[in-house]
């Protein structure tokens, strides 16, 4: 199993094994349009592109069917963005896809190209949020949510 913190850069130099978008510590926000106040990235990783899987700063695994039936949970159910979880209204979802294995096959997209995740896009509806996105104060996305943590077998079998 790999951590998440394993995914990223550590310094300015890339990273071969690391999937498009890590850069200085961070799964980076890509900004598609400044005066749109749109930023897109990865929500979650739940495996990388060799299919290793990923312990996310709290510690936790998320599989990726729990994955996808979170994002589909948030899509039909939420869809707002909001700010460092304090806050509602911040933003509101335009763009979301769990890429999966059955689903990257099915759309024709190697094997080992991409990761197994949610990547998602907001339009950013409050200009001082909007500032801290570009000024990498906030820099990547951050899923909220509730769920039962249930111990796993490491590598060594313990």
């Amino acid at each position: 199993m790999k951590k998440f913190s394993d995914m990223i850069q550590k310094s300015g130099e890339p990273d071969k094994n690391a999937p498009s978008g890590v850069i200085k510590g961070r799964v980076a926000i890509t900004k598609s349009d400044d005066d749109k106040m749109l930023a897109f990235g990865w929500a979650n990783v739940s495996l990388t592109v060799d299919g290793e899987a990923i312990e996310d700063y709290q510690g936790d695994i998320i599989e990726p069917e729990e994955l996808e039936n979170a994002a589909y949970n948030f899509v039909e159910l939420y869809r707002e963005g909001g700010e460092m979880h304090e806050r509602g209204g911040a933003a509101v979802l335009i763009e979301s896809v769990v890429f999966t294995e059955e689903k990257m096959k099915a759309i024709g997209i190697p094997e080992g190209t991409l990761p197994v995740g949610w990547w998602i896009g907001f339009k950013v509806l409050d200009e001082d949020v909007w500032e801290k996105v570009k000024n990498g104060e906030y820099p990547m996305f951050s899923i909220e949510g509730e769920a039962e943590r249930v111990e796993v077998d490491n590598d060594n079998g313990n």
